[in-house]
């Protein structure tokens, strides 16, 4: 850390782990601000993830429809999942792609890596575009209910620029991948 951010770094003081689940763990955190006051932080972790954007040799880009809880919806998606506690990102990458969409790419290349939401997660996504895709097998989780579903990229433009495609990560690994 430069000695310019040093004013802004926020000091631990104590943790208590609130909530310890399947995906998520939650904590709060007390913390001495730059300016020697306190402040309570809570923050949700996450073992982090994987998103990757299959592009078929045509040129279009395989998604996934699916319900999402939280948001009460079913989105599209690029396919994504969980790191598993270990797990290589470009491994989670291969094993997610072949769980949800049924292939298995020859070509990986890693985008970059985003947190999601900052202020109060430590989520970290790894983003990655799939080539060179080859027939594997669609075993998705057994509480996984995808749809998946090809598109050319005028159509994903056409899909975001009406707000169909809301999803952060979607978006941001579709603009790194060029579509």
């Amino acid at each position: 850390m430069s000695d310019s951010q040093t004013d802004l770094y926020e000091k631990p003081i104590n943790s208590q782990r609130l909530f310890e689940g399947k995906i998520i763990n939650v904590r709060r955190d007390e913390v001495t601000l730059p300016n020697g006051r306190t402040a309570t932080r809570e923050v949700v972790e996450h073992p982090g993830a994987v998103a990757i954007v299959p592009i078929t040799k045509e040129g279009n880009i395989i998604l996934v429809r699916q319900f999402r809880h939280p948001i009460g919806r079913v989105i599209l998606e690029v396919p994504a999942g969980k790191l598993d506690p270990g797990e290589n990102p470009e491994a989670c990458a291969r094993r997610e792609l072949a769980e949800e969409t049924g292939f298995m790419p020859q070509k990986l290349q890693k985008l970059t890596a985003i947190y999601t939401t900052p202020g109060f997660s430590n989520e970290i996504i790894h983003l990655y575009m799939a080539e060179d895709l080859i027939d594997s097998d669609k075993l998705p989780d057994e509480d996984e209910f995808i749809h998946t579903e090809t598109y050319s990229p005028e159509q994903i433009r056409q899909m975001i620029a009406s707000g169909e495609l809301c999803d952060a990560k979607s978006l941001v690994a579709l603009c790194l991948a060029g579509i």
